[in-house]
């Protein structure tokens, strides 16, 4: 099942590495959504950002925003029980541009730009140079599931 974007801006996401989770929506975007936050877009310069956090389009600045929600930087993106995952992708100047979530599963969740949010394989399948430009995974952080 094939979602609104084209092969072109994802060319490493096959059929069969994902699942089509919801609607198309502008309400939340892929930091948010890795925050478990559907009520709001995150962003440092127009939308919500954690208080006390740097105003910037760092990978510093990500970090820092996410630590506010319990994560701490890990150094692999493999599933630990007992924790919850996430990657934050960084283009090639290493400024982020997206981020996922591991589920209980073990496979990832992330919402494709203003389209749908889906369920994929790996961190891989959405990787590349497409597009959408979300580059590489480049930082893993985690937290302890209560």
């Amino acid at each position: 099942m094939s979602g609104s974007w084209s092969p072109e801006e994802l060319p490493n996401l096959r059929e069969s590495d994902h699942e089509i989770k919801s609607k198309a929506t502008i309400a939340y975007n892929c930091f948010a959504w890795a925050a478990e936050e559907t009520h709001r877009r995150w962003d440092p310069y127009v939308y919500h950002w954690p208080k006390g956090v740097r105003r910037e389009l760092t990978m510093e600045a990500f970090v820092e925003a996410y630590s506010t929600k319990g994560y701490e930087l890990c150094d692999t993106p493999d599933r630990e029980a007992g924790f919850q995952k996430i990657a934050i992708y960084a283009d090639s100047q290493g400024i982020p541009t997206h981020a996922a979530r591991q589920l209980d599963s073990g496979k990832w969740t992330s919402k494709i730009g203003e389209y749908e949010d889906i369920d994929h394989e790996s961190l891989e399948c959405i990787e590349g140079d497409g597009e959408l430009c979300y580059g590489r995974a480049a930082k893993y952080m985690k937290r302890r599931i209560p």
